[in-house]
């Protein structure tokens, strides 16, 4: 592994700043990078300047050798900017917190020059004030051309040069007070997402067997591996994804799925990570581990949401740099109309600039914000403004109007011998130690009716085939029909009619054998959610013009669904690779398309639709190439989101046309001479702090 240059520039007894010369070659996700390295005991702050490849340390005074280690071995490559779903991040929220000293020193200018006789003590005092605005000013004029800073350095500049150094000083004090509540307002949209992300769990039980027994150890989260098994009590926050195998506990899951009571969990059931178990005590099969986590991928959809450039804000942004030279060229025509130069200082101090470019993202941050309280994710601004424009909904069918979750529903027996519920509990007895959905099913029915578990030998999972056992001496073989009939050699001539019924009926047919008989079938069905209906309406009053079903059932079966839900359109016995077929054939028709799903193969649809939806039990791939990503189990957060969207689109258009329609007025007035530049400054940035608030006040969605 490769070791990065590093150089130590200063040091304090608990501060240190290192350069870091790797850091200035690439584009990294700075937000990730701080946060993994204030993971670290003994750091208590980190601060990152890409620029020039500094980090500053806060420590407990110990821990200087183990950062210095930490920085030479640190693999960077991790938090570079990718263009996968789970690293597309941008590094764009400041680490520095806004600050009132520009405030605090225009206003004290202000004060004092008031009480002051002496012009070149006045122009001293208002000059050293004005001095950032100033510099800043003429630099972007030689490295931007004209831009907003340069008109307000202008108006500060003329006040100065007329001598009228109230109007200049308040110019400035009330310019540098617009800034900071600007700068607060973005930096606290920042930090509305970012309460999304949980803290790291540091150290956690796992239990490791030792001398032949099994004995608990509290390690590092970060050196759970995938297969240990952790142990979690009352209290505790889960630092994994997995499977449970033991124990019962009631989790509070609100901080992850937005669900307010705490759901009862049991082995065979899954658990996430940043939820915390308020009553019992678990062990979990570690599934899914550090960055893989769902709190991980949570942090990197909010790593790649906070910045991202939408159509409409790049608009916004355009726009406000094409009125620059407008507002110019109207504090020309002042000073041809009102002949004298407190007009012209006048009209500089309104533009477009600020209202324009600061009101859109931090809007587009709120909903963000507001959805990740809900359990939806979104990936950034631009999945809002897709979703808004998406007036095709297109639904693979299981798994999202449907649960995806099998219930048993019948048993045949073809064996007198053998009863219904015999042939369940052997199937249990069997599947319970897997966890593929089948074998939940059958065990959740067993233990529903009483489930006696019988003796068996060892297991044999085969994988996309079955299991296959040994019972009173005699194999038992469970699984596909594929499995049985040609792999096992098993005879299923005398009961095709009995299965195809079943089939026809749309069930999932489970085929068990036993002495090299078929002894069985188990008939399984996937229910159709309760709300699903419902949120298929209210998708239409939101502006959906055409709802399309995707599924492999036979025609017949897909057409009855479809009439039950009010769907438009049915693709049935549908391959799973033409899914994305279907979604480019409607885009080429025009349509602006929303496509839902949670499997493996709905991945490459849900990358070619204009606007991607992965429900919350689906495959990582899914969640993976989607924009939006639904935590909650719940098909009524599809069109909550698309209102969301909505809403979210029609608040950023109406500040628009407030911005342009009142600094156009408050420009009007100061180039005919109505108002002075105090009045001006005051009005202008007034304006941009109400539209950055109603902003940052956001939407509601109504349950």
């Amino acid at each position: 592994m490769s070791q990065n240059n590093i150089k130590l520039l200063h040091k304090t007894q608990k501060r240190v700043r290192f350069y870091l010369e790797e850091l200035k070659k690439e584009d990294f996700n700075i937000s990730s990078l701080v946060q993994y390295l204030q993971s670290i005991d003994g750091i208590n702050s980190v601060r990152v300047n890409k620029k020039i490849g500094s980090i500053v340390f806060e420590h407990d005074g110990k821990a200087l050798d183990t950062i210095e280690d930490l920085l030479i071995k640190l693999d960077l490559a991790r938090y570079k900017v990718c263009d996968t779903f789970l690293s597309d991040c941008v590094d764009c929220v400041g680490e520095e917190k806004p600050s009132l000293n520009g405030v605090l020193r225009a206003s004290t200018a202000l004060g004092a020059e008031r009480f002051i006789d002496n012009d070149i003590a006045k122009f001293a005092i208002t000059s050293y004030a004005s001095k950032p605005l100033l510099i800043e000013g003429a630099k972007e004029l030689f490295t931007e051309g004209l831009t907003s800073k340069v008109l307000e350095a202008t108006a500060v500049g003329v006040s100065i040069a007329r001598k009228d150094y109230f109007a200049a000083n308040s110019t400035n004090a009330m310019l540098e007070l617009g800034e900071y509540i600007e700068e607060t307002t973005v930096h606290k949209s920042d930090d509305l997402i970012k309460e999304l992300a949980k803290p790291n769990v540091k150290k956690a039980w796992i239990e490791v067997e030792e001398n032949g027994k099994a004995v608990q150890k509290l390690v590092d989260s970060a050196q759970i591996k995938i297969g240990d098994i952790v142990i979690v009590g009352a209290g505790d926050t889960i630092a994994i994804d997995g499977h449970i195998i033991a124990g019962t506990a009631s989790v509070n899951q609100v901080s992850m799925t937005g669900e307010s009571e705490p759901v009862t969990k049991q082995r065979g059931g899954r658990v996430i990570s940043g939820t915390v178990v308020e009553e019992g005590r678990l062990k979990i099969w570690a599934e899914y581990v550090g960055e893989d986590t769902a709190t991980a991928r949570i942090k990197n959809y909010i790593a790649s949401s906070l910045n991202e450039k939408s159509a409409v804000g790049l608009k916004a942004t355009k726009l406000a740099d094409k009125l620059v030279p407008v507002t110019l060229g109207l504090a020309g025509v002042s000073y041809f109309i009102n002949k004298d130069f407190e007009s012209v200082a006048a009209v500089l101090q309104a533009d477009y600039s600020c209202a324009l470019k600061l009101a859109t993202p931090v809007a587009f941050k709120s909903s963000i914000s507001k959805a990740g309280k809900d359990g939806i994710m979104i990936k950034g601004a631009k999945s809002i403004e897709a979703l808004n424009n998406a007036d095709t909904f297109v639904f693979d069918k299981t798994g999202t109007l449907t649960y995806g979750e099998l219930e048993v529903e019948s048993i045949s027996s073809f064996d007198k011998n053998w009863l219904e519920e015999d042939i369940l509990n052997l199937t249990a007895s069997a599947e319970e130690h897997y966890f593929h959905p089948v074998a939940e099913a059958v065990v959740k029915a067993a233990r529903e009716k009483g489930f006696v578990h019988m003796h068996h030998e060892e297991v044999e999972f085969i994988v996309a085939h079955g299991v296959k056992t040994i019972v009173n001496d005699k194999e038992v073989v469970i699984g596909s029909r594929h499995f049985l009939e040609d792999d096992e050699k098993i005879d299923f001539s005398k009961y095709e009619e009995k299965i195809e019924e079943c089939l026809l009926d749309g069930k999932t047919l489970l085929y068990v054998g036993y002495d090299k008989k078929l002894l069985g079938t188990i008939g399984m069905r996937d229910k159709v959610r309760e709300n699903a209906k419902e949120t298929l309406e209210k998708l239409r009053t939101l502006g959906a013009k055409k709802l399309v079903m995707l599924t492999g059932d036979i025609q017949e079966k897909a057409d009855v669904l479809a009439k039950e839900l009010g769907i438009d359109v049915v693709f049935a016995n549908m391959r799973p690779t033409g899914k994305a077929d279907v979604v480019k054939k409607l885009k080429d028709e025009g349509a602006n398309v929303a496509f839902v799903g949670d499997g493996i193969n709905d991945a490459p649809a849900l990358m070619s639709a204009n606007v991607g939806i992965s429900m919350s039990k689906g495959a990582d791939i899914a969640k993976a190439t989607a924009d939006i990503g639904l935590l909650i189990d719940d098909i009524s957060a599809i069109s909550d989101v698309k209102e969301l969207a909505n809403k979210t689109m029609k608040l950023i258009n109406y500040n628009f046309a407030a911005t342009v329609g009142i600094n156009s007025l408050i420009l009007t007035g100061a180039t005919v001479g109505l108002f002075s530049p105090v009045t001006t400054a005051f009005l202008h940035n007034g304006t941009t702090i109400g539209l950055l608030l109603n902003s940052m006040k956001g939407v509601n969605v109504k349950k």
